[in-house]
């Protein structure tokens, strides 16, 4: 019986190899003597599954990052730290809270850094629900610090923020603007851009944009819009500028974020259907972690997919962004500007981070050894 093989092709180019059978160019046979002898169709099946194997293994080599293809280049990384050499100024309204409190900032910073301190199952909560998203635990602790410093104070056990979701549990509200649901409002011509949007952040994000471009400040149909933003017109039924729970999230924020934390975290859905789950979502300190760490790990996605940067090594940019919002947009505004900039032969803007972030990068060591690695 003849002995058959594949003789490589050594000329191929890695591409022509892959495709070609992993550079398979003609199959050898030979008798037992060892002259050659023509291949016969069954021994060209058993090479043709040979080769069939080899390229199915280069194929998974490759998707492991085998290196057999060369890699896409990687985003520009953001270093860790600060680009203002002072901290921005912090907003008129954060000051005029924080003096009603009769309080200071580093009094409240003090307060949210010993909450995490001295509660080993709320850092464990963090860390778990970091590893899941596979983001640093710090750009939660940076948000965490950001809300609870600049926003409101830190409740001393985090076992209050289970109590105070209990008592949202049973509110009946919605969310609405002079009569009109949101849910109605979001299905008004204007919005038919948003219809191809997949997962739950294209589909609030697209729903913002068309908010800001087509109804804030304007007149519309004959109904008048006020000049403010899409969550505080439509989100808030209590009272302005509210967010809630452990990550003083918006109702908008966790609408947002529901699909990747429903998928990954396996929290209970929720939509706008229902106010009052979507602030039980919220109030939850377990589902408010998993909300937060959708959010950053999507910012993160963002900024690298759009802009072309990594900021995952800096949790003053993410704190930043969770601070400010609307990732996506701000994602695509920096890509437009470091375009122009290319063209103009100047070097790209790094993202840079405002006041709150500026405090998160300037206490990470801090909180870094507070919340570990």
């Amino acid at each position: 019986m003849p002995t058959c093989r594949a003789i490589s092709s050594e000329s191929a180019g890695p591409i022509h190899k892959l495709h070609s059978g992993v550079g398979v160019a003609s199959i050898s046979c030979s008798d037992p003597a060892g002259a050659p002898v023509a291949a016969k169709g069954s021994d060209r099946v058993a090479v043709n599954r040979s080769r069939s194997f080899l390229f199915s293994l280069a194929l998974g080599l490759i998707a492991l990052g085998g290196g057999l293809l060369p890699p896409a280049a990687a985003a520009t990384l953001v270093p860790p730290g600060n680009r203002h050499a002072e901290q921005p100024a912090i907003p008129g309204a954060s000051v005029r809270r924080t003096k009603q409190t009769r309080s200071t900032f580093e009094a409240k910073y003090e307060k949210i850094r010993d909450l995490l301190a001295g509660d080993a199952r709320l850092r464990e909560k963090i860390r778990t629900v970091a590893q899941n998203y596979k983001i640093d635990p710090m750009h939660i602790v940076g948000a965490l610090v950001g809300e609870h410093t600049y926003n409101v104070d830190a409740y001393d056990r985090l076992q209050s923020y289970y109590v105070k979701a209990v008592a949202y549990a049973g509110e009946r509200f919605r969310f609405e603007y002079d009569g009109e649901k949101v849910t109605d409002f979001v299905q008004r011509p204007e919005f038919s851009v948003c219809d191809d949007s997949a997962g739950s952040r294209a589909v609030w994000s697209c729903r913002e944009e068309v908010w800001n471009s087509t109804f804030r400040g304007k007149t519309v149909d004959g109904k008048s819009f006020p000049n403010n933003r899409f969550n505080a017109v439509f989100f808030e039924p209590f009272y302005a500028g509210q967010t809630f729970g452990l990550g003083q999230l918006s109702p908008l924020t966790a609408l947002k974020n529901a699909d990747r934390a429903v998928q990954i975290s396996r929290i209970r859905p929720f939509s706008a259907e229902r106010a009052a789950g979507v602030y039980e979502a919220i109030m939850d300190p377990d589902s408010t972690l998993a909300l937060m760490a959708a959010g950053i790990s999507a910012d993160i996605e963002d900024y690298r997919r759009i802009a072309d940067f990594d900021i995952s090594a800096n949790p003053g940019i993410t704190a930043t962004l969770y601070n400010v919002g609307e990732a996506t947009r701000r994602a695509r505004e920096l890509a437009a500007t470091n375009a122009k900039r290319a063209k103009r032969g100047q070097k790209a803007k790094l993202p840079v981070e405002n006041y709150y972030g500026w405090l998160v990068n300037d206490k990470e060591a801090e909180l870094r050894a507070i919340i570990g690695n």
